[in-house]
């Protein structure tokens, strides 16, 4: 079978009942006068453009990757891949990566040599430990690296360096996942896994557009909608995404009161005794408390803040609260959102109060936003302590020293670690010299995009980018490093259901660019780091050595690899961790025996106030949980920050689309994701868009206090008095000087109290008619973003011989893909080169 990648991003439906396995569905493509029997050679990898992990074969011919397969034996994906999966490995052919490093010199950078870059960095390290020390120095990464370069890079600036001021971009996406577990579970690690889709009668997406940012999730709930005893679909969304078209029910609240919108519901279980009380009195505690917070909220009143109807609200108590097994996933539309931490914690809260944790179809899945977010949180590359260890716990930190066999000092737990957005207010008042930034684009995925440009270009910060694309924070870089990329370098990648795939090396990576571990080896080694005996730190010195080195240090811990190895996972494709001699093939999911990684003495956290973040004190901790079970934690609503008014009437959220991911480095030098979101938008209500005068195609400028952005109208389905912007687009691949274009010239510099995750989902903004359009807005007509009222197709929830959908208005054609975006679907029986 034959379909258009682009057209149809989900492709054909292979039903399936409660209990039994997921059909199989191969999906490939290969580039164009390539046939599978011209390929040389097949090469293990998992997805890099999302967090849902897909196992997959890179085909390679003549030393360049012509296309993609998916691995019918991997249990995440079963063979189906994203389109951002089947056409974005083009990105490693554009004609513009870097191939060579860069230095600045009289205000332009040029091409140096690798000697000449590194030796300015070490030079300009040097000077600032020797003037300032260790915390004049910091490093913001990604979550696009592989663990054994998190984990180096943890080892140099936890150990070697002695700074605390090391943070991920997982900041802007899966902080708050971390914190909400954190402070239910007492450690991060994702309770639940994939396979509990097929086992659920009842799942609840919170904020949670699967349909765009989990492609190949989706298919999976989109195969049991479709067979026989289909579960119920609770969806929270102020948009009208296609998870919500597909729901049981739909709930659209007003952006930033799901802290409300959750209280209510939770009021409404304990109200009508929807609650598992055995289960709560033998592994939880809290429960009184919460119970007399939640009594404040009924849903009347939850229904005043939200502006959902309270029997809307009642509606989703009874869906949830009459579940068997209930399944619950959560991101950024709660991550992202006003109260971020608490909300996400409630969502844990339903769980625990259900008894829904540890066995089949029941549990909670707090999402990623990145394909290793995971690794950058369990190496400690995100600000946390390697291993899921507790900061506040002298004897953890220990621990690790002795692993690094460096003395306990050099490890700064003085303080707690430097989230990014204070690591940019140290640069902005200069106490932070250098920041060393690797595979990620600040200069336009961060809030308020002045202020952020402002910073990084200052002369008194020396700013060190390692990337493999030219970006908006190249720009304004004093070295640039080329950094090999997926496909050219070999590591282990952790999705959000804790499978952990290896990731082999394809190809040779173009020019001189090199492994983001090849680079800060290097670094250490010309920086003469040594441990206690002298010897050069870190000890390893390639992939494997360095994955050997972080399985020791995660031994005994949650997230232990310690029955993991490269020759395991050439044989598996994806093992769930933990991995040790107790779950020697891993293990499907946390807790199953009512145990919790919350003892005081082994805990990631003894936990912060959900409302004002203030750190709880260990001997409260201690009192309060000495037997180390889930804790039951309830919020007060807090009004915005930032409100909707006269002059600002509508409220501005962020998101992705299906075709892009992050700041399009990789998937906007893919021709056909490319093509098929090529501009942002705007997306507003059709009553909304009376209300100015505006219509679909339109020029409309977008103001807030921050700045002013002008994009193309669409009218779409999204709820009355919010507006949406893709946050994709910067300025790499446009000539306008003025800085119009990126959504977060708009956004503000806030944060969640907890997570620290910057907010974007809760700016007052301003909309106004600039002048008509030339036609209709360039945003797809596959998803979200579809128009509104003109018959777009919905999600194909139907069998796979369901009639073809409504056919799209002609004023907005549809957006497709052509004979480019050509992907063939296979099943078991007829997988070419047989299955696997």
């Amino acid at each position: 079978m034959v379909r258009d990648g682009i057209a149809d991003p989900w492709g054909a439906r292979t039903p399936y009942g409660p209990g039994t396995p997921w059909p199989v569905r191969v999906d490939s493509h290969l580039a164009e006068g390539v046939a599978e029997e011209d390929v040389d050679s097949w090469v293990r990898a998992a997805a890099v453009l999302h967090s849902n992990g897909d196992g997959m074969d890179l085909a390679v011919k003549d030393g360049r990757i012509v296309g993609v397969r998916g691995r019918a034996d991997d249990h995440v994906n079963r063979g189906r891949l994203d389109p951002k999966d089947l056409f974005g490995w083009q990105a490693n052919h554009s004609p513009d990566r870097l191939t060579a490093p860069l230095i600045r010199r009289d205000g332009r950078l040029v091409e140096s040599t690798w000697d000449e870059a590194m030796a300015l960095i070490v030079k300009r390290s040097k000077e600032l430990l020797d003037s300032s020390g260790p915390g004049s120095i910091g490093f913001y990464t990604s979550g696009q690296l592989f663990a054994e370069e998190y984990y180096t890079l943890s080892a140099i600036a936890h150990g070697a360096i002695g700074t605390n001021h090391l943070d991920g971009n997982t900041r802007l996406c899966t902080a708050t996942a971390a914190a909400a577990l954190k402070e239910s579970f007492g450690c991060d690690g994702q309770p639940a896994c994939y396979d509990d889709i097929d086992h659920a009668d009842v799942i609840a997406l919170f904020g949670h557009n699967a349909a765009e940012t989990q492609v190949v999730l989706w298919d999976r709930i989109l195969d049991r909608l479709a067979g026989p005893n289909p579960p119920a679909l609770l969806c929270v969304d102020p948009r009208e995404t296609p998870v919500a078209k597909a729901a049981t029910l739909h709930l659209a609240p007003l952006p930033g009161t799901n802290v409300a919108l959750m209280n209510g519901v939770l009021h409404e279980l304990i109200a009508n005794d929807r609650i598992d009380h055995d289960y709560v009195d033998n592994h939880t505690v809290g429960y009184d408390d919460f119970a007399r917070l939640v009594a404040d909220y009924p849903p009347e009143r939850a229904a005043e803040v939200c502006d959902v109807p309270a029997d809307q609200i009642r509606a989703a108590a009874r869906i949830v609260g009459q579940a068997e097994r209930l399944l619950c996933t959560v991101l950024q539309g709660f991550y992202q959102s006003h109260q971020a931490t608490a909300a996400a914690v409630q969502v844990n809260n339903l769980v625990l109060l259900r008894g829904m944790l540890g066995r089949p179809g029941a549990g909670v899945l707090q999402m990623n936003g990145q394909p290793t977010a995971e690794n950058t949180r369990e190496c400690g590359a995100d600000g946390d302590l390697t291993g899921f260890r507790n900061w506040a716990n002298d004897d953890h930190v220990a621990e690790l020293a002795g692993l690094w066999n460096l003395d306990v000092t050099q490890i700064p737990h003085f303080a707690p670690p430097t989230h990014l957005m204070q690591m940019l207010r140290y640069a902005e008042n200069g106490t932070l010299g250098m920041l060393w930034v690797s595979a990620t684009n600040p200069a336009v995925s961060l809030p308020e995009l002045r202020r952020v440009r402002s910073i990084l270009s200052q002369e008194r910060l020396f700013l060190v980018v390692q990337d493999a694309f030219p970006t908006e924070t190249t720009e304004l870089a004093d070295v640039v490093l080329p950094a090999a990329i997926w496909g050219e370098k070999t590591g282990v990648s952790t999705n959000a259901d804790r499978t952990v795939h290896l990731n082999e090396k394809a190809v040779e990576p173009p020019g001189q660019a090199r492994p983001d571990l090849d680079i800060w080896l290097e670094y250490a080694r010309r920086m003469d780091f040594r441990d206690r005996d002298d010897q050069p730190f870190p000890p390893w010195n390639d992939a494997e050595s360095a994955f050997e080195a972080w399985k020791r240090a995660s031994a005994g811990r949650p997230c232990d690899y310690s029955g993991l190895s490269y020759a395991k996972l050439r044989e598996v494709s994806g093992v769930r961790w933990p991995c040790n001699e107790d779950h020697p093939d891993g293990a499907d999911r946390l807790y199953a025996d009512g145990k919790f990684f919350a003892k005081p003495d082994y805990c990631e956290s003894y936990g912060r106030d959900l409302v004002t973040g203030a750190p709880t004190e260990p001997v409260e901790y201690r009192a309060t949980n000495p037997d180390g079970k889930a804790m039951l934690k309830a919020a007060q609503y807090v009004e915005l920050h930032e409100k909707p008014d006269r002059d600002h009437p509508f409220m501005l959220i962020t998101g992705r689309t299906v075709y892009h991911f992050h700041t399009r480095t990789k998937t906007g030098r893919a021709p056909q994701l490319r093509d098929a979101a090529p501009e942002p938008w705007l997306e507003m209500s059709a009553h909304d868009a009376e209300r100015i005068g505006a219509a679909e195609g339109d020029l409309v400028e977008v103001r807030t206090a921050r700045g002013a952005v002008r994009v193309a109208l669409r009218v779409s389905a999204v709820r009355d008095g919010v507006v949406f912007l893709p946050f994709h687009y910067g300025y790499w691949d446009t000539d306008d000087p003025n800085h119009d274009r990126a959504a977060n010239e708009l956004t503000p510099t806030d944060w969640d109290p907890v997570s620290k995750q910057p907010i974007f989902k809760t700016t007052a903004a301003a909309v106004e008619r600039v002048k008509a359009g030339e036609g209709p807005a360039p945003a797809p007509t596959t998803a979200a973003s579809a128009p509104a009222a003109t018959g777009i197709p919905a999600a194909d929830t139907g069998p796979a011989d369901a009639p073809p959908p409504t056919p799209t208005a002609p004023a907005v054609p549809e957006t497709h893909g052509g004979p480019a975006a050509r992907v063939e679907e296979h099943d078991a029986t007829t997988v070419p080169g047989g299955r696997r």
